[in-house]
């Protein structure tokens, strides 16, 4: 079995890293997903439609929606800045928090109080064909998995490294790869040692311990106990019931197998459970009474289907499928899938979290990656699993190539690796910013109660609040806080997100006018 190996401050690449941030040369470049639902005043899911006033979900690039109709879905643009990185999600959360007239953004991953399956609405994308196939697959979703795993949020972390430092740990390997493939085998080596240690995210920045008693059925086996007597369950040291059994999972993609040890054998399985029929949902058929209820009644409707902590990504063409993208132009960047919204944070994430992130994807980089047995698959994903549902209990142990490893020695082992890369990286900002990420950090392993998920539990208990009441509260004072920026300021950025719904209305509308064939027939021509 091959797993992490043994701690080192001497990594590969390092020299290389060092001489390019010394010639003031784009490192990393990021951008962000943030889902959050809309909550009315009485603190249900809204049943309200997505607001004409932020636009079309299925044109506008920084505005739309994921699941449900209530489920927003805020989308930055790539920065080569951690600065514009946060300025941009600062101003797209002022515009929504002045549009959606009295409803909360709810802060948290879990859920507001919801009703039951159909209190949550599911998204609606127009009627394009586009739209009509986004719509189907969240019908699909619901009938597979139910709505309210859906009601769940989010964030997603985009990262990918300019061609100028790609070209430079190339020519250090000597590698005669072109530079598609040499990037696309690094990223795959990259996503296998962010698997095996990305449980150290789950600690230090789970921030999913609680939730509602609305998410789930009474008496069924949820495995939660009450936190107080106003409707809250909890794991007493879990960190993220986000990423635990409550939240994305499902049978039908257990026996998939994916360890990401390559782009054809990725790209190959996902293709493969795209086509292959899942007695399961065959069951459940295609339609019901007349209407289309999923895509197909295969394990997959679409690739993006597959859940996982994170993902190599390539930008799409219009209708082109994420792994014919990926096949063709190779891996463009990496999607970090796992992170809860702090709901004490007013963005749900602040740079200490995107610069230790940061760390643990170069660290991710530079370390030898050999590739994962099924062995060593069951061991990363045991330890994350651990990690979500019991990550601050005293003395946790998990796995490390089949031997027992105290979680807070890893932790500190992996602190210490960082800690080189953070030296350097410093140099490019000269704030020390990466150094004193890691030092917040590494006072988290030896101080669970500096973690976020027994910081919202104690806050909760010091106020006497439930998760609704908790979450509530800190909803108000973000907005409180997105609404003191200057007017000035607050003018020139609505006008500016006003344009965009606009133009993004206006597209949906040419979309409906230029599809020529019937949505079956734009089907069958995109699942061949």
């Amino acid at each position: 079995m091959t797993n992490p190996t043994p701690p080192n401050t001497t990594l590969p690449g390092l020299s290389v890293l060092d001489a390019f941030i010394q010639d003031k040369k784009v490192l990393i470049r990021r951008g962000i997903e943030k889902e959050g639902l809309r909550a009315n005043a009485d603190l249900d899911i809204t049943q309200t439609d997505h607001p004409a006033a932020l636009g079309h979900p299925l044109t506008h690039a920084s505005i739309t929606t994921d699941y449900s109709e209530a489920l927003l879905e805020l989308i930055t643009s790539v920065h080569d800045s951690r600065t514009g990185l946060f300025d941009e999600l600062s101003q797209v959360h002022e515009f929504v928090q002045s549009n959606i007239g009295d409803e909360l953004l709810w802060p948290g991953s879990m859920p507001c109080r919801i009703d039951g399956n159909n209190s949550i609405r599911i998204a609606e994308y127009g009627n394009s064909n586009i739209g009509q196939l986004k719509t189907v697959y969240r019908r699909g979703l619901d009938v597979r998995y139910g709505r309210i795993m859906q009601s769940i949020a989010g964030l997603h972390y985009n990262f990918s490294l300019s061609d100028e430092l790609w070209l430079a740990l190339q020519e250090q390997q000597q590698n005669q790869q072109s530079l598609t493939d040499f990037k696309s085998e690094r990223y795959f080596s990259l996503i296998r040692n962010f698997r095996r240690h990305s449980w150290l995210l789950m600690y230090l920045f789970g921030a999913s311990p609680v939730l509602d008693e609305s998410f789930v059925e009474e008496n069924s086996d949820h495995g939660l106990i009450p936190f107080d007597e106003m409707g809250s369950l909890y794991k007493p040291h879990a960190c993220s019931l986000r990423m635990g059994d409550l939240g994305y999972h499902n049978n039908a993609q257990a026996d998939l197998n994916i360890c990401f040890n390559t782009l054809e054998n990725f790209t190959h399985t996902l293709g493969h459970a795209v086509k292959t029929p899942y007695p399961a949902y065959e069951a459940i058929g295609v339609k019901q009474n007349g209407k289309r209820v999923q895509l197909n009644t295969n394990i997959l409707q679409i690739e993006n289907e597959y859940y996982s902590s994170v993902r190599p990504k390539r930008t799409t063409r219009s209708t082109e499928k994420p792994t014919e993208a990926l096949i063709e132009r190779g891996v463009e960047y990496i999607e970090v899938r796992c992170m809860d919204l702090n709901p004490m944070l007013p963005l749900g994430i602040d740079t200490p979290e995107v610069d230790f992130i940061d760390l643990l994807l170069m660290h991710s980089l530079l370390s030898p990656s050999g590739y994962i047995d099924d062995e060593g698959c069951a061991e990363l994903e045991q330890n994350f699993s651990r990690v979500v549902n019991e990550g601050r209990k005293p003395s946790l142990s998990l796995q490390r190539n089949g031997e027992a490893i105290l979680l807070a020695d890893w932790g500190t082992e992996l602190i210490k690796e960082l800690s080189a890369i953070a030296e350097i990286m410093d140099k490019e900002s000269g704030d020390n910013r990466f150094r004193s990420s890691l030092e917040t950090q590494a006072k988290k392993i030896s101080d669970v109660s500096l973690t976020p998920s027994a910081q919202i539990l104690a806050k909760m208990q010091e106020t006497k609040q439930s998760w609704l009441t908790f979450a509530a509260e800190q909803a108000r004072q973000h907005r409180a806080t997105s609404e003191s920026i200057s007017q000035s300021a607050r003018k020139e950025v609505n006008s500016r997100y006003q344009k965009q719904a606009t133009d993004s209305l206006t597209q949906e509308q040419q979309r409906e006018a230029e599809d020529t064939v019937s949505f079956n027939d734009f089907l069958k021509a995109y699942q061949a």
